[in-house]
Order: C-alpha cells, then sequence, then structure tokens
C-alpha cells in the first residue's frame, strides 16, 4: 500500500490541500473543532503531514546550516579548540533561531545534505581533499574558517603575524629552534617533514604559522636543521610525545619549541620536564590557541590565544548576513611561564 500524500489525503476527507496543510502549518487559520477532525483523520489514514524537505526547498530555506569539520567527527568533537568554536557557533545559530548540523572532513559527498541545508561553514581544510572541489562549485552559500577558497568570504585570525609575534617573544640570536608542525603532509604518524612534499599551501594554516615562525627565525639569522621541522598527525598527546621525544634527544638539543598547538606544546613540556629539563631556563615553549588546559598546567604555557568561541559565533554571524568580506579576527599574544 502506497504512502498518502497530501492530495490523497485531501480527496480523502473532502477538503483542499490548503486546508489540509494548514491543519500542521498554520493552525490559526482553522476552527479548533475542524483542525482536531482534520488530525485526527490524517492519524487513522497513516498521513503525518507535508513533507519538511519538500516545504524547504519551496521556501528556499531550511533553517539548517551544515559545518563541515576538518576531520572525522569522533576527533574533532574532542578537540578543545573544536569544541570551543563549535560552541560558539551553536551559540550564535540558537539565537538565530537556526540548527546546527555536523559533517565530517573525511566524508566523500556533500549530495546527500546540500539539498536540504542553506549551506555550509568549513571549519579547516577537510582531510578528503575532494571535498574542498565540491564546495568550489556548490550553488549553496559557503563561509571557510580557517583556510579560503577564492570568491568564497571567510573568517580568520593573521595566522602568519600571529606565529612571527610568538617566534619573536621568545627567540634569541644563539638558539636552536625545532618546530612541532600540525598537518604539514600527507602522513598518518608523527615524523620530520624532510623532503616530503607538503599540504596545498592554500588551505592549511599550518603553513602560514610555518612562514610567520621562520620570518622571526631569519631576521635573528636562525635556520631550522632538517630533522628539527615535524609534522604531527592531529592534535593529540600521543602523536606529540612521538615528536617531542626524538626532538629532544637530538644533539644539539633544541633551546626553543615552536609548536602549533596548545595541546602539542603541553604534551612537550611534560616530555621536557620528565627528562629533567628546566623550563624556561634549558627549554622556552610556545604553543597556539588558548586553551583553557593552559592557565592549570605549571608552567603556564606562552600562547596566541585565538578565542576560538569568538571566532565560531563570528563565523554563523558572517554566514546569515549574505556579505561575502573576508574577515580578520583579532588574536592576543599571552606569555607564561614557559618563556
Amino acid at each position: 500500500m502506497s504512502k498518502p500524500t497530501l492530495k490523497s489525503v485531501a480527496k480523502a476527507l473532502g477538503v483542499s490541500t490548503a486546508t489540509i496543510s494548514n491543519a500542521f502549518n498554520r493552525p490559526d487559520q482553522l476552527s479548533v473543532a475542524l483542525r482536531e477532525k482534520i488530525l485526527s483523520a490524517c492519524t487513522e489514514l497513516g498521513y503525518d503531514g507535508p513533507n519538511k524537505a519538500a516545504q524547504s526547498l519551496r521556501k528556499g530555506s531550511s533553517g539548517i546550516v551544515a559545518v563541515i569539520l576538518s576531520d572525522s567527527l569522533e576527533y574533532m568533537v574532542s578537540d578543545p579548540v573544536a569544541s570551543q568554536f563549535l560552541q560558539g557557533v551553536a551559540r550564535e545559530l540558537e539565537r538565530q533561531q537556526k540548527h546546527l548540523l555536523l559533517f565530517s572532513g573525511n566524508s566523500t559527498n556533500l549530495d546527500t545534505i546540500t539539498d536540504f541545508v542553506d549551506g555550509f561553514i568549513c571549519y579547516g581544510a577537510p582531510r578528503n581533499l575532494g571535498l574542498i572541489g565540491q564546495l568550489r562549485q556548490c550553488k549553496k552559500r559557503v563561509l571557510t574558517v580557517d583556510f579560503d577558497l577564492p570568491g568564497r568570504p571567510s573568517v580568520n585570525i593573521d595566522n602568519e603575524q600571529a606565529a612571527y609575534d610568538s617566534a619573536v617573544a621568545v627567540l634569541k640570536p644563539d638558539d636552536v629552534v625545532a618546530v612541532l608542525g600540525l598537518r604539514l603532509i600527507d602522513a598518518l604518524d608523527s615524523r620530520p617533514v624532510a623532503d616530503a612534499p607538503m599540504w596545498d599551501n592554500l588551505s592549511s594554516v599550518s603553513h602560514r604559522r610555518l612562514d610567520g615562525y621562520q620570518r622571526a627565525m631569519g631576521e635573528l639569522g636562525l635556520t631550522l636543521a632538517d630533522d628539527a621541522l615535524w609534522h604531527i598527525p592531529e592534535s593529540n598527546q600521543h602523536f606529540a610525545e612521538v615528536a617531542a621525544k626524538a626532538v629532544l634527544s637530538q644533539s644539539p638539543r633544541p633551546t626553543v619549541l615552536l609548536c602549533m598547538s596548545d595541546l602539542i606544546a603541553l604534551s612537550a613540556m611534560r616530555v621536557a620536564l620528565q627528562l629533567g629539563l628546566q623550563i624556561p631556563e634549558q627549554l622556552r615553549v610556545v604553543g597556539f590557541d588558548g586553551i583553557e588546559e593552559t592557565l592549570r598546567y605549571h608552567p603556564t604555557l606562552s600562547s596566541v590565544w585565538q578565542f576560538s568561541d569568538k571566532k565560531g559565533e563570528a563565523a554563523a554571524r558572517a554566514f546569515q548576513s549574505g556579505l561575502d568580506d573576508n574577515q580578520l579576527l583579532p588574536y592576543e599574544l599571552r606569555l607564561g611561564e614557559s618563556s
């Protein structure tokens, strides 16, 4: 038996399709008795109301905004920076009476949801780079965060300048420097970058941060040794500790660690303290992000605070505004005991 439709139910009840629709969506247009009669009859017929997706298509708006994450849902919701960002997005969308849909950056096809959302906020370059091509062609509104797509609005901080500022604050002319980078190359383990090809330079804030570090180093005449630039695939303790242990066993041992996330920096400091190194006397460390854990750790971490919840709010507002401007948000360099 086929599922009842708006037209078939209207015919069975001897009323117009508009009357059926009003019973579900505009109750003020009908008397209480008539509405209750229609809803009761619809229940008996197995009809639960007009198709919401079809309504959204007719109205041109579903009230749903999809946030495409750069990585898997499991990893992103456990990451404190991403969690802060999503809190900000959710807070602002709730103010606007909109709904949030999360979409994994490991997914392969946007077509499954494109018809049912008003558009996309893309938080970081998706791990599946094929999604970037789909976003370029998408006819819905697309706003990017922490990377840029030509012709699409974006919300970022100036990652290169922020990294430069953090490096200038801790570097000295005679330093030995190592960089613990985040997702610099296509590898699933922690390893020196060496001569491996870099990820797409346009779609990665990590490259912007590396540019800032290298600019600051260049002004002091410092260079990175071949084994001093490390790729870490995810911002978590395990991968960061692998890199930190390797870097701190090198000779000469680094005197400064420039870390592309606070989680990486905190993990590196734990390794250093376990090795008996004094911070900052023997090793200075600077992070990036500004997560609350840095305030509870001793020594406190020097870091770039980018206020990810405010970034999420700004992204949701920019998405809803319909404007095509690129926004650069403020950041703050906070120096702690690690430098």
